[in-house]
């Protein structure tokens, strides 16, 4: 895995790298092999994670397909724009 640092921002590329290793499951991989885990609960885990992705996709496919209503988007709200979050002053600009 190779991440270029651009202008010496190492902060930058940690939170590429960061992300990287996330989409990729390094961590969770990481966390799994701290400790020994049992055939038997690895075959139970395997089989709970393989039903957790039939329903996503069962619940993807019929929001799809118009059958269940599609969940609620959160709004975004502070994300870099100090004006958009609720509790900061409104500046005011004429026109």
């Amino acid at each position: 895995m190779q991440v270029l640092v651009r202008d010496n921002n190492v902060d930058q590329a940690l939170r590429v790298l960061k992300k990287k290793m996330q989409r990729e499951g390094v961590f969770r991989e990481m966390k799994a092999r701290r400790s020994y885990e049992k055939p038997s609960e690895r075959r139970n885990r395997e089989a709970a994670e393989a039903v957790r992705r039939a329903r996503k996709a069962a619940r993807k496919q019929a929001i799809r397909e118009g059958l269940i209503a599609a969940p609620k988007k959160k709004p975004m709200v502070g994300r870099g724009r100090p004006e958009a979050s609720p509790g900061a002053p409104q500046a005011d600009v004429a026109k």
